[in-house]
């Protein structure tokens, strides 16, 4: 099935590309075009050929494991993309090691104190950033942080950082817009879910029987509700994988969504269906894992 979903995705998105105006011969030789120019390029980059030819030539490359050559870089996908996965790992990474424990705790102290004052607080928060688009809260953190307060720097040029400190720096603010974005359903999702729990029979047996508060809720309570959270974790992870495209614009973060958005402009289609891939695999690995800790978490489900 994932075999099948990748093979779909390369297709859908190579057609896409092909949609857009002009070609990749066109964009590297820009105004300088000649037509003699134009053709010996397109002869040299295979643009001659038909989209079906040049999409079963992209195919059978990739199943004996090469990715092809980048037509802008000239060079080949795999070095060329590396780097850049690498980058956006490193910020997806930064980003889930904060949004973990933010959504639970948030979840957690909204669930206990439900009704009260720092339920209504956080809550109203929640809901605000629920309803932001992610580009519109990096911009917001940039204004505040890096133009009004001077903390931060704007952009997350992390290749210019000489230690460990500056590159938090440098990432810090993208790294906060990815939470924001992402935690807001989490936090409502394990909410309600802990409410549920925390209202069962079993955890009034629990309560019934003298356990103290903290362990009825961490060993009785919270590993039944982590099941939903998990499921919209695999989401937001899902949604991260798209979503820092936008981020990394915003931030001129050099990662891979970044490249993505330069190649598409370049219709440069062997690096775009090589991120394609990326994304994709990643993608159907979050739901994986995230399935396999659900039926860990619940013996309901084994």
């Amino acid at each position: 099935m994932a075999l099948i979903s990748l093979l779909a995705v390369s297709a859908i998105i190579f057609w896409c590309v092909e949609l857009l105006p002009g070609d990749a011969a066109e964009r590297i030789l820009g105004r300088n075009a000649t037509p003699e120019s134009l053709a010996l390029l397109r002869e040299k980059l295979h643009l001659n050929l038909s989209a079906g030819e040049r999409y079963l030539r992209w195919l059978s490359a990739l199943l004996s494991g090469d990715l092809g050559t980048s037509i802008v870089a000239d060079r080949p996908v795999l070095d060329y993309i590396s780097s850049r996965i690498a980058n956006t790992a490193l910020l997806s990474g930064f980003a889930l090691l904060l949004y973990i424990p933010v959504s639970i705790a948030l979840g957690v102290i909204t669930a206990i104190y439900r009704g009260k004052m720092i339920d209504h607080a956080i809550s109203a928060i929640v809901i605000v950033f629920m309803c932001l688009p992610e580009f519109v809260i990096g911009i917001l953190l940039i204004s505040i942080f890096a133009i009004k307060l001077a903390w931060l720097p704007p952009l997350a040029l992390i290749g210019q950082a000489q230690s460990f400190g500056q590159l938090i720096q440098l990432i810090a603010l993208p790294t906060v817009t990815i939470v924001a974005a992402m935690s807001a359903y989490a936090v409502r999702m394990m909410r309600e879910s802990l409410i549920e729990v925390l209202e069962s029979s079993y955890v009034l047996m629990a309560r019934l029987k003298g356990l103290p508060t903290w362990r009825v809720l961490l060993f009785h309570a919270l590993p039944n509700a982590l099941g939903p959270a998990i499921n919209i974790t695999a989401l937001n992870v899902a949604w991260m994988i798209g979503g820092v495209v936008v981020v990394e614009a915003v931030f001129e973060f050099p990662g891979i969504g970044r490249l993505m958005v330069d190649s598409i402009s370049h219709k440069d289609v062997p690096v775009i269906l090589a991120i394609s891939m990326v994304m994709t695999g990643a993608y159907i690995a979050t739901n994986l894992v995230a399935d396999i800790l659900v039926i860990l978490l619940n013996p309901k489900l084994r």
